[in-house]
């Protein structure tokens, strides 16, 4: 058969891989997902892979099966697709997140979806429709097994800032109620043979790669021993991890030895009443302080997810914030609005109050409910103040000092510095502006104090 695997965009991200500068490469790492599924799929197959960001469908070649991987702000893009291609007969298969919580929905529009994981799941649907005896639904299986090597001759490289991304770990065991994660794998983890995985970094030629782990370092008997295994190959990498790791210092060491560069930590919001309410725990500032001060003496950076929209924040916060971000010292931060995401606690929680079904509004970047403090509009600019503010060129400049004083700075400072021009430059591609809600609120009560004495 012939199957066309397609990574949908839209919204912010429609075909911004096409610019040559500010392109989002930085931001592009991983087909993970869609070389997963060809993995999964007979060698007997013909397999096309496309990723909207950078290449376009090719709407007019005859296929017989077409998969989507589906994120929530992509769906409506993937309807799309689910619709020119079901015109000319051919079947369509959605998977991913999506698809996972919204089966009703998606099934409106796909001949089969996935539910979960393609493991254990993928290999039999192709047989399904190879026999034409499809079947609507099929769940995956975690337990089903990583395939070992992936088919990464299929995605064109040179648009992503690596093609050699891999992951260790599957899932999370922590119940934050705002993470996708959490609901896609019940809370659960799934961890790789090591020797599988120090195979495939093997089989890198690049020195750099990534782990897509959503919490690489939550077995520390297993992170340790894979790093034992990982530090003869003197390579380096980059993945996600919780910032408890500073306080394991020989945990550290092994990470350190075994090439680390970098974690993204997702610390979400620095008030302690926010972070109660989605079941994650807060240390003050000055441990946070303290801890990625620890952690740099071992040569790691750390970018950090910050999030702003929850019911205990006001005006204040974003200046707060970003005061605070730059006392702890955080190499890069990912800023994003508080999003209820279907299948989450959070989506729970809060479905009274969403006002805004559109999906593709669900990348972080819109506010799809009312805040409890502010306006909708004051949260999307507080947000944007933020992000210039962080990634303004003499604060840049101010992190770069700070990174050629690290351990290893010759190989490990160009990381954060790119990715920091990244995200300065993704200001000017996006237009983002924003101000300081607080401050403006403040000018605003005293221009009205005035007229009012102006008047009187």
């Amino acid at each position: 058969m012939r199957i066309l695997l397609i990574s949908p965009s839209s919204g912010y991200w429609w075909g911004i891989g096409r610019h040559k500068i500010f392109n989002g490469k930085t931001f592009r790492f991983s087909m993970l997902s869609l070389l997963t599924v060809a993995a999964l799929t007979p060698e007997t197959d013909s397999i096309t892979i496309i990723d909207e960001q950078i290449e376009t469908v090719p709407f007019d070649e005859d296929f017989d099966l077409v998969g989507i991987t589906v994120m929530t702000a992509t769906a409506p893009r993937a309807y799309e697709l689910c619709s020119h291609f079901t015109a000319r007969g051919i079947p369509v298969v959605l998977g991913g997140f999506h698809p996972t919580f919204n089966q009703k929905e998606a099934l409106r529009y796909a001949s089969s979806i996935v539910i979960g994981p393609a493991y254990g799941a993928w290999t039999a649907l192709v047989e399904d429709y190879r026999n034409n005896k499809p079947k609507k639904i099929y769940r995956g299986n975690p337990k089903a097994g990583i395939p070992a090597r992936l088919p990464r001759h299929l995605m064109k490289r040179k648009g992503y800032i690596t093609g050699n991304a891999t992951l260790a770990t599957l899932g999370c065991t922590n119940t934050c109620r705002f993470c996708s994660i959490t609901a896609f794998y019940s809370a659960k983890k799934y961890e790789r043979p090591i020797q599988d995985v120090v195979s495939e970094v093997k089989s890198f030629k690049p020195k750099f790669f990534m782990f897509v782990d959503d919490n690489l370092t939550q077995n520390r008997e297993y992170i340790i021993e894979l790093c034992k295994a990982l530090a003869p190959l003197k390579k380096k990498w980059i993945s996600q991890a919780s910032v408890e790791i500073a306080d394991d210092e020989e945990l550290l060491e092994h990470l350190q030895k075994a090439g680390c560069a970098g974690f993204f930590i997702g610390l979400e919001s620095l008030s302690a009443q926010a972070l109660d309410s989605q079941e994650k725990t807060i240390k003050s500032p000055e441990m946070y302080k303290q801890a990625i001060r620890k952690i740099h003496r071992y040569g790691i950076f750390i970018e950090s997810g910050v999030v702003f929209g929850f019911d205990t924040d006001t005006t204040d916060v974003f200046a707060h914030t970003l005061k605070v971000l730059e006392q702890i010292g955080l190499d890069a931060i990912q800023v994003s609005i508080l999003t209820p995401l279907p299948g989450t606690l959070l989506h729970q929680d809060m479905k009274d109050r969403i006002d805004d079904t559109n999906w593709e509004h669900y990348d972080y970047k819109y506010a799809v409910y009312q805040p409890a403090l502010m306006t909708k509009e004051e949260l999307k600019a507080g947000s944007q103040w933020v992000r210039r503010g962080f990634y303004s060129p003499p604060r840049i400049l101010k992190r770069l000092i700070r990174w050629l004083a690290m351990p290893g700075a010759v190989f490990t400072a160009i990381y954060p510095l790119v990715l920091n021009i990244a995200y300065w430059g993704r200001l000017g591609r996006f237009h983002v502006r924003g101000y300081d809600p607080a401050r403006q609120g403040r000018r605003h009560v005293r221009r009205v104090k005035e007229i009012q004495t102006e008047i009187s």
